[in-house]
């Protein structure tokens, strides 16, 4: 006669020690990251997931850079992910209009307050200091294609779409703009510029501007309160800005400017090298419309490559 064994096991005997989700967990306190959200989950109806739980749901979709319905199964099945939000094995998980739904109840606010109590814990902990930062921007480019729109533009008796014409021209995601880092190198959609802690190498902050703003003026937005801004020559017409803000300029000049100091440049550069990297894994294909949402998405990217950078920091 055949005899089935049954074992009682739990999500948290399933996890091991040594798993990244354990390791962030121990480091960071997340109850109090969830806390930092003021929203109410009733407006999404009787789920009974809770508000922690959809929050945490949230940052690990950002952790592991996934879609809405990648997300539902991912929850459904990772174990270990079950485990960080705080599901049993059997457990209902949410589906991805619940996801949809609480990301967009939460909103671009709530992200940056996630982000600062994100921020805090690390800072408490001697990461994200102001003494030296770096300054960037990289293009994020939308999904959407404009060659209707140049056609409409054409038709309309335009020669060229560019920013001038678009705003005359109806277009898919009316904040999207034509943004250029070279004279054969544009894209469509938007700017992301970062100030990036050159202690730690953490992100300390983060905004979204349309393509076409300059990286000078967009400077502005993740400029440090104190200590020195380390920038490439895009970022020479930021200098009276920094001054003004008692930022002390560690920027490296053009070749035509006559207080330019090549060996100082040269240092810079190097200085600058190791921190390039901020943006080399990260897709740069926005999934949302408009800059409110992608600087809430950007929010939650930093707070992610920032948890990656607290772990290389803390390999126990």
């Amino acid at each position: 006669m055949r005899t089935e064994q049954c074992e009682m096991v739990s999500v948290e005997q399933l996890v091991s020690e040594k798993h990244t989700y354990r390791k962030l967990k121990k480091l960071l306190d997340f109850d109090h990251i969830a806390k930092a959200v003021k929203v109410k989950t009733s407006a999404l109806g009787a789920n009974g997931f809770g508000k922690i739980r959809l929050i945490l749901c949230l940052i690990l979709q950002f952790m592991e850079d996934l879609s809405d319905r990648e997300f539902e199964r991912f929850i459904s099945e990772n174990i270990a992910g079950k485990w960080f939000c705080g599901f049993g094995i059997l457990e209902k998980t949410p589906d991805f209009t619940t996801i949809c739904k609480f990301r967009t109840l939460v909103g671009t606010k709530n992200m940056s307050r996630l982000f600062n109590e994100v921020k805090r814990q690390l800072k408490a902990q001697g990461h994200c200091s102001e003494v030296f930062t770096f300054i960037d921007a990289t293009a994020l480019v939308s999904k959407l294609s404009i060659w209707e729109e140049r056609d409409k533009a054409i038709k309309e008796g335009y020669e060229k779409l560019n920013n001038e014409v678009l705003p005359n021209i109806e277009t898919a995601d009316p904040e999207a703009k034509i943004g250029s880092k070279s004279a054969k190198k544009f894209w469509y959609g938007f700017k992301k510029h970062v100030g990036v802690d050159m202690q730690s190498g953490m992100i300390n902050r983060v905004a979204v501007t349309p393509a076409n703003v300059t990286d000078a003026d967009g400077a502005k937005h993740v400029m440090p309160r104190s200590g020195a801004a380390c920038t490439d020559k895009g970022y020479v017409g930021a200098i009276l800005e920094m001054l003004r803000r008692g930022v002390h300029p560690m920027v490296i000049k053009r070749n035509n400017m006559k207080d330019k100091n090549v060996d100082l440049d040269r240092f810079l550069t190097k200085l600058r090298a190791p921190y390039e990297g901020t943006f080399s894994k990260q897709n740069k294909r926005v999934r949302y419309k408009g800059v409110v949402k992608n600087q809430g998405a950007e929010f939650m990217y930093a707070i992610a490559f920032n948890f990656r950078r607290l772990l290389a920091l803390n390999p126990v």
